[in-house]
């Protein structure tokens, strides 16, 4: 490579690059690779050096396509730097964690010049270089700050980049699209209609508010250095959710897929409907290799933490020696003015708006049950001929509680195991350790949910001091009940004889007699509505602290959707969802009574995850063949 075109790459601004596009392709040659796949190994992570691209190829060396000859796509984004990127991260982790996450939240915070575009492995550099010489043509013209102004609907928050700062943008992108599609021979479309920062975008309605209260604490007129920068994706996903690996999975037959901590897995959700309850078949961002994995392993990773970063133009412009109060507009939401200089941080927003919370109603899923791991015929396996129960494995609690009529109802009613037991105090122990005040109690009045209740409030060292309110319209949508009738619980009487902690005098809102066999999901939704209002109702909202409602795996979406405002789910959706929910799985919502609504917001601990542990016979496999 000239002397001339090697001091031309070396200005593009990358710390990373030390050798050129083409040095780094002759050493992998030198190596041994072949040169399309080499190519496609530079492509894939950057172009930045040898070992990087190396390490990509012995990683993907079991790839099924690595020989195809797919592209990358490209997008150029316009990122802001320095103070305002601060403050734009603030607002991305305050909405998530007040709002839940929104489609803004897939990718960090950036202005569309030109959205994605194929180009071939091979004429990558080429996109490097028309960065670079697009950028010093426009950066005497760049402006020493960008005018942004807020615009907000039930649907979309953001900046909206003002007129005259656009179209030098939109002239950038247009100068970079039409060099890069005739030296690259790529199709290149620049961004031409309203450029804008997106802050927030397909969230639900009710959030509005909340998500301008907290874009109001951002200044756009804050120090920021923009950069142009240049990112890459693999195209084949781009419609596929992408995991995150929790933890190391080992394969334990040829058609799972090996992941390490920290791996990215493309799943598509069109091909999960045949897979095993609890497992997912996705594609290794790492090693490119297919196969199903256990989906607990894993959580939702955001769309832009697999694309790769190539090349950036870092624009520098003067000096701003003027202050925000006297020399910069003030920003408008569609319409109307504030001052930015007079804004709170988004912390501050968060602590009044704390001050004004007054409850909190923490949703949960009973722990482990006994005929989740033993199987529907448990019970047989630890009676004795004469009908006495003994404990056939320590996961099997030691003791049954006590009760009138036959031990056989506890088939329809089974308890936790030790293992449930244990996780219902684990999560008790991680709630006080947040320091989480838990006012109310109320469990659904199936045992294993009523000793959830129990082992929480003892984590909580509130065993002593709350009771719990057995609540029969709590009890899951009775179609899905086995045998087709509603079980035969322990009397509160006998809960209470056995020790635990129950408010007697505790009246419920749906009397026993009330739950209808094999329901409709319509009147199982109209009673967990009606339930979730009456509690709400009962517990006075003057003093703080949490509701505590243990119920199952179904009590997650219908006692907290009706309490945020939305409607039920499809049945079919809702089936599906269900199924997904672990043992202890929780939502959290809070109230704002200024406002007059509840918002979800994430759970004050993290989730409870581990693995299977499977009966072991000592003789096979150690004294016997």
């Amino acid at each position: 490579m000239a002397v001339a075109e090697t001091q031309l790459y070396a200005k593009v601004s990358n710390k990373c690059r030390s050798k050129s596009a083409s040095a780094l392709l002759e050493s992998l040659l030198a190596k041994g690779f072949p040169a399309h796949i080499a190519q496609k190994a530079l492509a894939a992570t950057g172009q930045k050096t040898t070992e990087d691209a190396a390490k990509w190829l012995h990683s993907h060396c079991n790839d099924p396509s690595l020989d195809d000859p797919i592209p990358q796509e490209y997008a150029l984004y316009l990122c802001p730097t320095g103070h305002l990127h601060n403050h734009l991260q603030e607002f991305w982790k305050e909405s998530k964690r007040q709002c839940g996450k929104n489609r803004a939240h897939e990718v960090f915070p950036h202005i569309t010049l030109c959205d994605f575009f194929t180009c071939e492995d091979q004429k990558v550099e080429l996109l490097y270089d028309t960065l670079k010489r697009v950028g010093d043509n426009f950066s005497h013209s760049f402006p020493p700050f960008i005018s942004l102004s807020l615009h907000s609907s039930t649907s979309y928050l953001g900046f909206f980049v003002g007129d005259s700062h656009a179209n030098i943008l939109k002239n950038f992108a247009l100068a970079f699209s039409s060099e890069a599609s005739a030296l690259a021979d790529c199709h290149v479309k620049p961004c031409l209609k309203q450029l804008h920062l997106t802050l927030a975008h397909k969230f639900y309605p009710h959030h509005q508010k909340t998500l301008e209260q907290l874009a109001k604490c951002i200044n756009p007129g804050e120090t920021c250095q923009w950069v142009a920068a240049l990112y890459s994706r693999d195209m084949r996903f781009v419609h596929y959710q992408t995991l995150r690996a929790l933890f190391q999975y080992k394969p334990q037959n040829i058609d799972e897929l090996m992941i390490n901590t920290g791996d990215f897995v493309y799943v598509d959700p069109m091909q999960q409907s045949d897979v095993s309850e609890g497992w997912v078949i996705g594609t290794s961002h790492r090693t490119g290799c297919r196969g199903f994995l256990p989906e607990n392993y894993t959580e939702r990773a955001n769309e832009s933490d697999t694309w790769v970063k190539h090349r950036e133009y870092v624009f520098v412009t003067a000096s701003r020696l003027f202050t925000q109060t006297e020399n910069e507009p003030n920003v408008k939401l569609n319409g109307g003015v504030y001052n930015p200089s007079t804004s709170r941080s988004v912390t501050n927003v968060l602590s009044l708006q704390n001050a004004t919370l007054r409850r909190g109603v923490l949703v949960m899923r009973h722990g482990e049950r006994v005929d989740q791991v033993f199987g529907k015929s448990w019970l047989q396996q630890c009676l004795t001929a004469d009908g006495k129960y003994y404990r056939a494995d320590l996961n099997f609690p030691s003791t049954l509680p006590k009760r009138k009529d036959s031990v056989k109802h506890f088939e329809c009613d089974p308890p936790l195991s030790c293992c449930g037991i244990f996780q219902s105090k684990l999560i008790g122990e991680a709630l006080l350790d947040q320091e989480v005040t838990v006012s109310y109690v109320y469990s659904s009045p199936a045992l294993r949910c009523v000793q959830t209740a129990q082992h929480v409030l003892q984590g909580l060292k509130l065993d002593q001091k709350v009771k719990i309110r057995v609540e029969p319209g709590l009890f899951e949508w009775t179609k899905w009940e086995a045998s087709r009738v509603i079980p035969n619980f322990m009397t509160v009487t006998e809960l209470a004889e056995a020790s635990y902690k129950i408010d007697t005098s505790y009246r419920g809102n749906f009397p026993l007699s009330s739950l209808v066999p094999s329901e409709s999901y319509e009147e199982y939704v109209s009673r967990s509505s009606a339930v979730i209002k009456q509690i709400i109702t009962a517990c006075p909202s003057k003093g703080k602290g949490v509701i505590l409602i243990v119920g199952h795996g179904s009590s997650l979406a219908s006692f907290t959707r009706p309490l945020i405002g939305l409607p039920a789910r499809d049945s079919s959706d809702f089936a599906h969802a269900v199924r997904k929910i672990p043992s202890l799985g929780m939502c959290f919502c809070e109230e704002i009574e200024e406002e007059n609504k509840w918002q979800m917001v994430n759970p004050p601990v993290k989730t409870l995850t581990h693995g299977a542990n499977a009966a072991f016979n000592w003789r096979n496999g150690i004294v016997e063949d």
